[in-house]
């Protein structure tokens, strides 16, 4: 196991960030470093040549738009167009236009293309009719002279309330009650989260060109191209050859453009079909905040038994997640949550119970992490509020049930292997200085009570305006695919020699921002003994790529890169072994001038020794974890409320970084999310519609609110993948958020249990001495 530490200096008001990434390291990894090449998009999107959705250009193309429900939930009666209107040089779409099914391909598949007429209109801002134009004017003119006609129905609201469920998943293991008999106390907690947005810089973006022979192709911001694929198919009712989906430069996604780019697919296509020319469906912000999926709200209740030095011995966890009005993708994030939900200890008595519901709501989805971050916020801020109780350190009580070789999870699953949670908490708590900051915490706290300067309700007063705390969070995160899921997809990737010399790598993966185009040729290269340089991507055209699976769950580097070795490998040995084991560097053009091109494809093949039943929710849950730990130093303002998050120490164990920069970023990135969940990313709802629906209400952190940050990588490599690694976007959103929570509480001595943790929060639970 091997560490990393990788410092950068935060932007501070008034001062400009750093010109450069500075790596304060120690030899080794300064020469890892200056020795990997940077980020092969970098060049074509500082100098604008990189070509998003909107910049490509398609002759004769047509605008269009989508008319949406203004209403949480009614029966749809009639589409009315204004007879006074000449609808002759614009095309309109209804579900009556749809020559296949009308839903979108899904888990489960309760989600229309468009609203039927006579159907059920089940939350605002869904999709009833599409309309395309020459040119936007036509457009703006036209879209309030098409009115729906609708009977209002109730609403459902409440996720608790709710009678239709998506999913339901318990996990059992020992005898709870005898657990729960044997411990000292006994605590209980209810935590709550809402909505976040994703946000990425780019809004989604889809353009259908229609083909000569019937069939349509698709370019646009995803991050699956195989499922918009496969919803083409199923919805235009064409072959796999006439449906074709081809990414462009897509500009951030962070699960945002999981499923949802199928349906502006489906809707641009329908409209190219019936104009028999190009469509643009290009959303602004607001279209974009309003209509897409967001990160699944949450309750999560626990009620947990420890014994009086912190053990603990029974866990019960009730976990309900809001779905929205359609199912997406609810049963594999409720899935995760709930599998993560008892945080990286042992715990010999456990019952989780999770369940997730329809509202008439926009459909939540994915979002970073997939689950975990709401579940592991609860587990760690209610383990955080145990501590206190027993007068441990937060550290310490880590400490004595932290996950290690040879332990069992609830679902049975034996920790055989990459277990590194010991050794994050560690570097973690030493890196930060935890101990020796709350102890300081704890003396300025002392001080002011007995100065007399915080009074026990709303702080007003002008002798004491600020207040540090500095808190700690651990979490795990399932690499890969849930259970079987891995083996389900079937994942394809391909090394090819082409007949010119040049080795292409082909995957159905995306470049979305998080480095894929810059760490697949180093894995390649790194096999066939040659510079990077020469290993080419190919494009993301499902007309040449295998499908590799979705760009989803941290899976990319760890399985498609795992399998891109292997291919690599078969493609070096057999190209050797026919140039009387000459080095694949020195044969390979000569080889592609008398062979022609080899290619080799590489399908997923079960990890050794992992088995997992879907049915019981028994076994290997994840062939491996990653470890995270994170400490935050905080600020808050003891009039206002308002929080500064100062400092970050991430410490995350990666399995083996593939370069170290681009995970850094990654680190980075997933922790600054994750502080604006914590405290400023919040959705106000108003009748089943948000309404900060725009860049102007809906905020996130900027440069000036990144705190900074210290980040250790470890590698605990992964032995079932060729080169060790197990993936790093998700793990540091799981513990930004408790981490902030916990340092506002040692700040001001309140526990706020609902994110965000608004100024709001901060001085309700303060006035309540929670």
């Amino acid at each position: 196991m091997t560490t990393r530490t990788l410092p950068r200096p935060a932007a501070q008001p008034g001062r400009s960030a750093p010109d450069a990434l500075v790596l304060q390291t120690d030899s080794t990894t300064r020469g890892r470093a200056a020795g990997f090449p940077l980020r092969r998009e970098g060049p074509a999107k500082l100098t604008g040549a990189a070509k998003y959705a909107d910049d490509l250009v398609f002759p004769g193309a047509w605008y269009g738009a989508t008319i949406r429900s203004t209403e949480p939930r009614a029966r749809l009666l009639a589409i009315e167009l204004d007879p006074d209107v000449d609808w002759s040089k614009v095309v309109v779409v209804t579900a009556a236009d749809i020559p296949g099914e009308n839903l979108v391909s899904a888990i489960k598949e309760d989600q229309p293309v468009l609203v039927p007429v006579g159907g059920e209109i089940r939350h605002h801002a869904e999709p009833v009719a599409l309309l395309a134009a020459a040119d936007r004017e036509t457009i703006r003119a036209l879209r309030s002279r098409l009115r729906l006609v609708t009977e209002p129905l109730p609403p459902v609201f409440d996720p608790e309330a709710s009678d239709h469920e998506f999913a339901r998943y318990e996990i059992t293991s020992g005898d709870l009650e005898a657990g729960f008999a044997a411990a000292d106390l006994i605590l209980e907690g209810e935590y709550r989260v809402g909505h976040q947005e994703q946000l990425y810089i780019e809004n989604n973006a889809m353009i259908a060109v229609p083909a000569d022979d019937g069939g349509m192709a698709v370019h646009g911001s995803l991050q699956c191209p195989y499922y918009v694929h496969k919803a083409m198919r199923k919805t235009l009712g064409l072959s796999a050859a006439q449906a074709r989906v081809i990414q462009a430069e897509t500009g951030g996604a962070f699960g945002g453009k999981e499923e949802y780019p199928s349906i502006i697919a489906l809707h641009a296509a329908l409209l190219a079909r019936k104009a028999n020319r190009p469509v643009r469906m290009i959303y602004d912000r607001h279209e974009d905040i309003a209509a897409t999926t967001k990160r699944h709200p949450a309750i999560v209740r626990h009620r947990t038994g420890v014994k009086a030095d912190g053990t603990l011995v029974a866990e019960d966890i009730e976990i309900v997640m809001d779905g929205g009005a359609y199912c997406t993708l609810t049963p594999v994030v409720l899935s995760r949550g709930a599998l993560h939900s008892g945080g990286p200890y042992r715990c010999p008595n456990v019952r989780i119970r999770a369940r997730a519901t329809r509202t008439n709501t926009p459909p939540n989805g994915a979002f970073r992490g997939f689950g975990a971050p709401q579940t592991e916020f609860a587990s760690e801020t209610h383990l955080n509020r145990i501590a206190e109780r027993l007068g441990l350190s937060p550290a310490e009580i880590r400490r004595r049930n932290v996950y290690v070789l040879g332990d069992t999870t609830p679902t049975g699953q034996v920790l055989r292997e990459s277990v590194a949670a010991e050794e994050v908490l560690r570097l973690a708590v030493e890196a930060s200085a935890f101990e020796q900051a709350r102890a300081a915490t704890a003396r300025a706290a002392t001080e002011r009570r007995g100065s007399g300067t915080i009074p026990a309700g709303p702080l007003r007063t002008q002798a004491a305006r600020t207040a540090r705390g500095v808190g700690l969070a651990l979490a795990w995160h399932g690499a890969g695919f849930t259970g079987s899921g891995e083996v389900h997809i079937g994942s394809v990737a391909s090394v090819e020699l082409g007949a010119d010399g040049v080795v292409r790598v082909l995957i159905g993966s995306t470049e979305m921002g998080q480095g894929t185009n810059t760490i697949f040729p180093l894995m390649v290269a790194g096999e066939l003994g040659i510079p990077a340089d020469l290993v080419v991507m190919a494009p993301v055209d499902t007309s040449i790529v295998p499908d590799s699976g979705p760009t989803v769950a941290s899976r990319t580097a760890m399985v498609v890169g795992g399998l891109c070795i292997e291919a690599a490998r078969r493609l070096r040995a057999e190209v050797e072994a026919r140039n009387g084991d000459r080095p694949f560097a020195e044969v390979r053009v000569a080889d592609a001038a008398v062979h022609g091109a080899t290619r080799i494809d590489q399908r997923f093949t079960p990890y050794p020794g992992i088995e997992f039943d879907d049915a019981t929710y028994r076994g290997d849950a994840y062939p491996a974890f990653g470890w995270a730990a994170c400490v935050a130093s905080v600020e808050v303002d003891l009039d206002t409320g308002e929080v500064a998050v100062r400092d970050v120490v991430a410490v995350d164990d990666v399995g083996r970084v593939l370069h170290p920069i681009l995970c850094e970023g990654q680190v980075e990135g997933g922790t600054l999310q994750a502080v604006g969940y914590a405290t400023i990313e919040e959705i106000k709802l108003d009748d089943g519609r948000y309404l900060n629906d725009r860049l102007a209400t809906y905020l996130i952190p900027t440069a000036l609110d990144a705190p900074a940050m210290t980040t250790i990588l470890v590698e605990a490599p992964f032995s079932g993948a060729p080169h060790g690694a197990k993936g790093v976007g998700e793990l540091p959103m799981d513990v930004g958020a408790p981490a902030v929570v916990a340092a506002i509480h040692d700040a001001v001595g309140a526990w706020v249990t609902e994110l965000p943790a608004t100024p709001e929060r901060i001085l309700r639970a303060l006035g309540s001495g929670s």
